[in-house]
């Protein structure tokens, strides 16, 4: 806890002494709370990457690393190392064709942010609210089970059943996913998928946002939402009864009310999605090594994201609806990490011997999936192998208990004991963890095999939020955590010695089979690449993907019977998956098809 300054007035007559000692109980000023409060501020607005606020930010860093005497990296012209990324859709244009009817976009019809771009034309089926409950959640429910679909343009309701039981409810709810909708359909083979929000639903008869994805690839299958008037359009060869009753037949939850074809419509659909690419900066400087005597893996390497939500239009805001649309100040996520690097830099630019290089990096695009840490490691400027050690700062700003947690302790033998004498001087509580698999940019190191470590002080109310602001840092100890790393570091930096890298295996418990226990694959996604497919990032050590004989860059196109165009398909194929049953699973290595067996595990 930040203690409070007590203030002592006395009245004496030798001014010089007074001030003297004043002076010297003052407290040293922070070396984190200006760029915290740099990075945090309204004019910043958020730091979301490709933003404005984003630009301002990495200016903040450029000119930092120039005070400290950092340099660009060897080979490099600036400290930003830019890299493309998508970051955001808009409908450019999507038509649909009912009979003699045609609607554009926006207000009667806009694809969906995941629809493929293409064209397709068939007759019309409906499939009430186009939901399916894999079998093993011992839960039948099948909108297809009665229909045929292949060829077809199929219609759906949004959401699901409206005056279902609270029980049923809660099950449907978790395959009403439009992508999962859309997946189901394409399984079949519909050649489109439309969407309505029928009139007992909320919106009722309004187009549905275009939402960001991070998916890059479409989902495999023409998707739009349609209007009310559409709606009527593609229902008009139903005589007896209106939208609204056909809509309540489906809200009660009975799986046995069946779907239709809807007598002599056929409609064209022509989606037309604007994946919007943005170019994102990750900003990166180096310290000299000054040492003569050179060194094996002659780099050590800090590094935060300082990116954040900006209003938190993403879908990865958890503000309240009060607060919705406000700037998302990130003062501990993760300007208190940027400002943690910062400082570090700071400190280890006074040494006057430093044996090696001192790389200093800021990563952007980590908040929509690791991406400017993965564009690093993919092309890196510093080849990875070079590297002694990587140490991460992840919302680092709000110590509770002087509780410090050190991640991915495992991704080296030599860790323990060099973080133990470490701690002798700072005394934090530490908790280790072995894990190098965090949602944070050390993963991304994790998978280009260099010893790491990630710093963490835990999360908290504020996480996501727009009261996540910089008066609520603690910055007595986050100044405490950057001389901890910055011991850290110079220890790493100066032995001769370098840290053995160890591939983590991922702890798993043992039994399986039981109803609600998550699968675990041990794959790791690459979010930022535009494939058809789930593009393996990597693998973890000892799990089930590694045991089937999977790598980092091979591309899973079909689990079971289940093609995969996505992560979002993956995702879903999980649930039909079941512990310590094995699955056949298809990938591609290069322009090869290949074929295994993959058996899922319980995650702990």
């Amino acid at each position: 806890m930040t203690r409070a300054l007590v203030r002592i007035s006395l009245v004496v007559t030798l001014v010089a002494p007074a001030v003297a000692l004043a002076q010297s109980a003052a407290p040293a000023a922070s070396k984190t709370r200006a760029d915290v409060t740099v990075l945090a501020s309204d004019r910043l607005a958020g730091r979301q990457a490709g933003s404005e606020g984003a630009k301002l930010a990495a200016d903040h860093l450029v000119a930092e690393l120039k005070k400290m005497g950092a340099q660009p990296l060897p080979g490099q012209k600036d400290f930003r190392l830019p890299f493309s990324f998508t970051a955001g859709v808009k409908d450019g244009g999507t038509t649909l064709a009912v009979a003699s009817t045609a609607f554009r976009a926006t207000a009667d019809v806009q694809a969906l942010s995941f629809s493929d771009n293409a064209e397709a034309s068939g007759e019309v089926v409906f499939a009430g609210y186009g939901l399916v409950v894999p079998d093993s959640q011992n839960f039948g429910y099948d909108s297809y089970a009665t229909l045929d679909v292949k060829d077809k343009v199929v219609v759906v309701f949004r959401y699901f059943p409206e005056d279902a039981d609270q029980k049923t409810r809660q099950i449907l709810s978790r395959y009403a996913d439009l992508r999962y909708k859309a997946m189901q359909a394409r399984q079949r083979g519909a050649k489109a998928l439309l969407v309505v929000t029928g009139p007992r639903s909320p919106n009722a008869g309004q187009t549905i946002p275009m939402s960001f994805d991070t998916a890059l690839a479409g989902s495999g299958i023409v998707a739009a939402s349609v209007s009310d008037a559409a709606a009527k359009a593609l229902f008009a060869g139903v005589r007896d009864k209106t939208l609204e009753e056909i809509q309540k037949s489906f809200d009660s939850g009975n799986p046995h009310t069946a779907g239709f074809a809807l007598p002599g419509v056929t409609a064209t659909v022509k989606t037309a999605v604007v994946r919007e690419k943005q170019e994102g900066f990750n900003v990166v400087g180096y310290l000299p090594a000054t040492a003569r005597i050179a060194l094996p893996k002659p780099w050590v390497a800090l590094g935060a994201h300082y990116d954040h939500l900006g209003r938190g239009s993403h879908g990865n805001s958890l503000a309240t609806k009060e607060d919705a649309g406000k700037i998302h100040y990130g003062a501990d996520d993760n300007a208190s990490g940027t400002a943690a690097v910062l400082a570090a830099g700071r400190e280890l630019a006074k040494k006057r011997t430093r044996s090696r290089h001192v790389m200093l990096g800021f990563w952007s695009a980590e908040e929509i999936g690791l991406i400017g840490s993965n564009a690093f490691v993919t092309t890196p400027p510093v080849p990875n192998d070079q590297l002694a050690g990587y140490f991460n700062f992840d919302m680092v700003g709000r110590m509770q208990d002087n509780k410090l947690t050190v991640q991915a302790v495992g991704s080296s033998p030599g860790w323990r004991p060099l973080i133990e004498r470490a701690n002798v001087a700072a005394g934090f509580d530490l908790v280790l963890q072995d894990d190098p698999y965090q949602p944070t940019d050390v993963a991304s190191f994790n998978q280009a095999s260099v010893p790491s470590l990630a710093f963490f002080t835990g999360t908290h109310i504020d996480y996501h939020k727009p009261s996540d602001t910089a008066d609520k840092i603690n910055y007595e100890d986050l100044d405490r955590v950057v001389d901890f790393a910055v011991a850290l570091a110079s220890r790493v930096g100066d032995q001769p010695d370098t840290l053995a890298f160890a591939k983590v295996e991922q702890a798993q418990q043992s039994g399986g089979g039981r109803a609600g226990v998550r699968i675990f694959t041990g794959t790791i996604p690459d979010y930022a690449t535009d494939v058809k497919g789930l593009l393996l990032g990597g693998v973890i050590g000892g799990g089930p993907a590694e045991q089937a004989g999977l790598q980092k860059g091979d591309v899973i196109v079909q689990i079971g019977e289940q093609t995969i165009a996505n992560i979002y398909d993956y995702t879903y194929a999980l649930e039909a998956l079941k512990v310590n049953v094995a699955v056949k699973l298809v990938y591609m290595r290069g322009t090869e098809r290949r074929e295994t067996t993959l058996t899922p595990s319980a995650r702990k």
